[in-house]
């Protein structure tokens, strides 16, 4: 059974920092694109952060370039994300995701549950 399970959500003043945990069970992780998209009230969801399943080749959403870094432990089966100088707009349900292609050619898509991320004084 496939299970993505995030952690690190929480309430932080702006400017504070937390990190995002997504433990993955169920399926091969070193084979999946890993990410992170967020989702604030109202919004659509958008993409925050990708790490390609080889060579650890990353990319970032231009709103949080510089102060977002995403990072895999394939040993742990965990992808992480550092979030650092948080905005009152970084304020969103955050989701892990997992992407690949299967051997059909078909999207193997996975989601987490989502953490909820709100950055407040």
């Amino acid at each position: 059974q496939v299970q993505l399970v995030e952690s690190g959500g929480g309430l932080v003043r702006p400017g504070g920092s937390l990190r995002l945990a997504c433990a993955a069970s169920g399926f091969t992780f070193s084979s999946y694109v890993m990410k992170w998209y967020r989702q604030a009230p109202g919004n659509e969801r958008e993409l925050v952060a990708a790490v390609a399943n080889i060579g650890g080749l990353t990319n970032y959403a231009d709103s949080v370039k510089g102060r977002f870094t995403i990072h895999r432990d394939n040993a742990k089966n965990t992808v992480y994300l550092q979030m650092n100088g948080l905005e009152p707009e970084d304020t969103a349900i955050y989701y892990c995701n997992a992407w690949s292609v299967g051997m059909g050619g078909q999207w193997l898509d996975y989601w987490g549950q989502g953490t909820q991320v709100t950055v407040s004084s």
